[in-house]
């Protein structure tokens, strides 16, 4: 009994371990390098949601590039207003 006791902790802590490192390296990765977001709407047609479909496509948001300047033409820049980013904060 004991032992399962043991065995247990060691899980528990194991867990909390990983969740500590692994929660602020995804929050850092999305937030400064990439992140996934879906594209609704006609707004992008023809590039995005082709033939007028009711689904979403979905695409990688490249932040890195944006932070380097390495926006070339062809490129498809994605914007967030700072209300809407600073509502999801807080």
């Amino acid at each position: 009994m004991a032992q399962a006791q043991g065995v247990g902790k060691r899980y528990i802590k194991a867990f909390f371990k990983g969740f500590f490192v692994g929660v602020p390296i995804t929050v850092t990765f999305l937030d400064r390098v990439a992140c996934v977001a879906r594209v609704e709407g006609a707004s992008m047609q023809p590039c995005l949601n082709p033939g007028g479909r009711q689904a979403s496509d979905v695409v990688l948001l490249n932040h890195w590039s944006i932070r380097n300047y390495d926006v070339q033409r062809g490129d498809i820049v994605s914007l967030v207003s700072l209300i809407k980013k600073l509502n999801m904060m807080g």
